[in-house]
């Protein structure tokens, strides 16, 4: 077999210059790879340890770095006359959607690195390797967000996931993280099993892994037997499922949430799940939009199941830490049934709810880094109480995202969940938006019972405690919190740029041809 390819390569060879590879929409991740590879390279060559904060500061400016570097990308591809481009041979895709993707990671980035400044130095863990686990894990997700071939998608996401299994294991101190690192990886393993299947099934069906001719295939063909089309689908879904911890592929986050350093957590709760779903669309929405038929009541069911696991189970925990677990899946529901719409207006209700759950969990996760003791330990609910005495600032902001999370007005919140439920019932989804609005209020139970917690009076409350802020956690704080206000007074702004970050795709018969809808004819 490798004789006859070699064969084939030396009769007709590639020429470089026939390689379509415009750098510039590779320059984000490029950054990411490249300043990981420089921090660890520093990291083990400088006999001397560095200043303390270095590498999270390296860690802020890389990603601050990979923005500058992608608004020229946004520029271009907002540009009327240039517009979208594919790069490397086509296996990538710069177009708004990519784009705006990745300034949600980048920003994700930023927060957990911030988080976690603090954090490693209490613990006595100071040290370059979670920052460039962390870099190379947003690589991933940036890779998953512009892939345009299925291969390519499985690549982030396994740079995506690797190297989240060992933040998730990375206190060798504390047996919960290793346990957590260790039940990540072994579930991960199958669920990145299941979607290397599904892509063999989906090739096997159409003939390619390259969304665009997948895409071509299924609007010009009638299959007399999809089955396979289908059973690839399934699996797919399987392997986007878990990594967005959507209902029943969701046992893991709790007890990973729980015991994974709680900066990681930040990080999974926000940089991962956007990745997560940000390949779920690209794939679903326009590759398979000719079958959106077959795979939208599957959507319908996993939301409903996502919503309902999230705001019911977390009602019952008394950890601060499986409480937002759960809430998360709560979360991905209400992510999933703006997918399940299958229109620009669903796609828009997605990533406006990303980008703004993105500042709300980075931020809730941080001030449980701030509360928690060494070890990191001290997340249970009794913990909080007194919380509004002996941090009255923390505990207010914490107060805020937690109502942000909620849905309440004035919040980013509000109008991520007011987005979804629209884009629903356009769709003619109104069962699918009473219920979220259901689970919304069951959900709320949950967030005032961690208010209640920290405001509450009475015999029960411990005695003050110092419980010290560190500045670059303060920081993040402060971020999240000023996004997460300001987008709920101005929601105007973000709510553009998510309209305007449309998934596109661009036949090969003509690289300059952009589908102005980004979904390819019906059958």
């Amino acid at each position: 077999m490798l004789a006859s390819l070699w064969q084939q390569l030396s009769d007709s060879p590639v020429p470089i210059d026939s390689v379509d590879l415009a750098w510039a929409g590779l320059a984000p991740v490029m950054i990411l790879i490249g300043g990981a590879l420089l921090i660890l390279a520093v990291d083990s060559l400088v006999p001397r340890r560095l200043r303390p904060g270095s590498y999270a500061l390296a860690t802020v400016l890389l990603a601050a770095g990979a923005m500058v570097a992608a608004v020229p990308l946004w520029q271009r591809v907002q540009d009327a006359e240039r517009g979208p481009f594919a790069t490397a041979a086509g296996a990538i895709m710069v177009d708004g959607f990519s784009v705006f993707a990745t300034f949600v990671i980048l920003s994700a980035v930023i927060l957990a690195a911030l988080s976690f400044d603090g954090w490693l130095r209490r613990e006595e863990m100071d040290g370059a390797e979670p920052y460039v686990l962390m870099l190379l894990s947003a690589s991933g997700g940036v890779m998953m967000a512009s892939a345009n071939d299925l291969i390519v998608m499985f690549l982030g996401l396994e740079i995506l996931s690797i190297a989240v299994y060992v933040l998730a294991a990375m206190h060798l101190r504390k047996i919960t993280s290793q346990e957590a690192g260790v039940k990540y990886f072994v579930l991960g393993a199958f669920s990145s099993a299941f979607f290397l299947y599904g892509i063999a099934l989906i090739y096997g069906g159409t003939g390619s892994t390259n969304l665009v001719r997948i895409a071509t295939y299924l609007s010009a063909t009638v299959l007399g037997d999809s089955g396979l089309v289908l059973a690839g689908l399934a699996l797919l879904l399987v392997g986007f499922g878990f990594k967005v911890a959507a209902a029943p592929f969701h046992f893991w986050a709790p007890d990973v949430y729980q015991g994974a350093p709680t900066p990681s957590v930040a990080w999974m709760a926000s940089g991962v799940k956007v990745a997560g779903f940000a390949g779920l669309l690209r794939v679903f929405y326009l590759a398979f939009s000719t079958y959106r038929l077959d795979w939208q009541p599957v959507i319908f069911v996993l939301a409903v199941l996502t919503m309902l696991v999230g705001s019911v189970l977390a009602v019952v925990q008394t950890d601060v830490k499986r409480m937002l677990a759960y809430s998360s899946i709560n979360h991905a529901g209400f992510i999933l049934v703006a997918v399940q719409a299958a229109t620009a207006a669903g796609v828009q209700a997605a990533l406006f709810y990303l980008a703004a759950y993105t500042f709300m969990v980075a931020g809730s996760f941080g001030v449980i880094a701030v509360v928690s003791r060494k070890g990191d330990i001290g997340t249970s609910l009794d913990d909080y109480r007194g919380l509004s005495r002996d941090r009255p600032v923390v505990a207010f902001a914490f107060a805020l995202l937690l109502l942000a999370q909620a849905g309440v007005p004035l919040t980013s919140g509000f109008f991520a969940k007011f987005y979804v439920i629209t884009a629903a019932i356009e769709a003619g989804s109104s069962t699918l938006a009473i219920i979220a609005m259901i689970t919304a209020v069951i959900s709320s139970y949950v967030y005032l019972r961690i208010i209640v917690a920290m405001y509450g009076a009475g015999d029960d409350v411990p005695a003050p405690r110092t419980i010290p802020l560190p500045a670059a956690a303060g920081l993040a704080l402060v971020i999240s919190l000023t996004v997460t206000m300001s987008v709920g007074v101005f929601p105007g702004t973000l709510a553009s740029l998510a309209e305007r970050a449309t998934p596109v795709l661009i036949p090969e018969s003509d690289p300059g041809a952009v589908d102005p809808s980004g979904v390819p004819p019906g059958p």
